[in-house]
């Protein structure tokens, strides 16, 4: 089975780089994101309505490149952990993470035994169709298994040191949006009371040698989040960088020729 090379760069400390998807779901997308440098993409299930035929197709466009799918499930259960990583997601992201017990649970769905329970089934998408030796490939996927905890509630807020620490766990993601709007202060972004949150969860990150994840919408500002600690680093969403290109465009053409009549 194919190496994480995208793990194997976070466990070293390097900053690694890639773009959200919500909303193209087309064969392209995922060279496209790849040929543009994209390290990572990130299919997003959990505010798209993208089905599990959906995942599979940009999933498999995406194996094609050096690039790594990971697909947010839109909750934590069986059926949609276990099923993306079938189709030939190489990691998942883990939304609305409560405690330690609740992502033990997911892991426990994404791992093959004896790690978890993960139902076996090979020579399919995620081994790409090749036979071998199935201990050894349940043992590479386990080995190969990126796995991220989204942060975003007070629960896990107050929960996110157990949170970082349990094993199987690669890097913890805060959902600013969901976590602000749960402290009461939705959207506030500059607020210091979210602020001092961020900092708790770096310092559990750092604490527990985990990598911390930045995902923004504005490229200026995503860049500078390995000067403060983040080092994966996520552009948020395909939607919105399509929209911005195209008011950037066209702002441009009516700056020109109003300058000109």
């Amino acid at each position: 089975m194919k190496k994480n090379l995208l793990k194997e760069k976070l466990a070293r400390g390097e900053v690694v780089y890639g773009v959200m998807c919500m909303e193209f779901a087309s064969t392209g997308i995922g060279r496209i994101s790849a040929g543009a440098g994209a390290q990572f993409t990130v299919y997003d299930m959990e505010h798209t309505g993208w089905s599990l035929e959906t995942i599979r197709m940009l999933v498999a466009t995406a194996r094609s490149v050096d690039m790594l799918p990971i697909v947010r499930v839109p909750v934590s259960d069986y059926h949609h952990i276990a099923h993306v990583l079938d189709v030939g997601a190489a990691g998942i992201v883990v939304p609305l993470v409560r405690n330690a017990a609740h992502i033990r649970e997911a892991l426990s769905y994404a791992q093959y035994p004896p790690l978890g329970r993960r139902g076996c089934a090979f020579g399919i998408s995620h081994d790409d169709y090749l036979p071998g030796d199935i201990v050894e490939k349940m043992r590479s996927a386990n080995a190969s298994l990126l796995t991220i905890a989204q942060i975003e509630t007070i629960e896990g807020l107050e929960n996110c040191e157990e949170i970082v620490a349990v094993n199987g766990v690669d890097a913890i993601w805060v959902g600013q949006f969901d976590l602000s709007t749960s402290m009461g202060i939705p959207g506030q972004f500059d607020n210091p009371i979210l602020l001092e949150a961020l900092k708790r969860v770096q310092n559990a990150c750092k604490k527990h040698n985990k990598p911390s994840v930045l995902g923004l919408m504005d490229p200026d500002e995503l860049a500078t989040g390995p000067s403060k600690g983040y080092n994966m680093l996520v552009y948020v969403a395909d939607i919105w960088i399509y929209q911005q290109a195209l008011r950037n465009c066209f702002q441009k053409i009516q700056d020109v020729n109003a300058v000109k009549s």
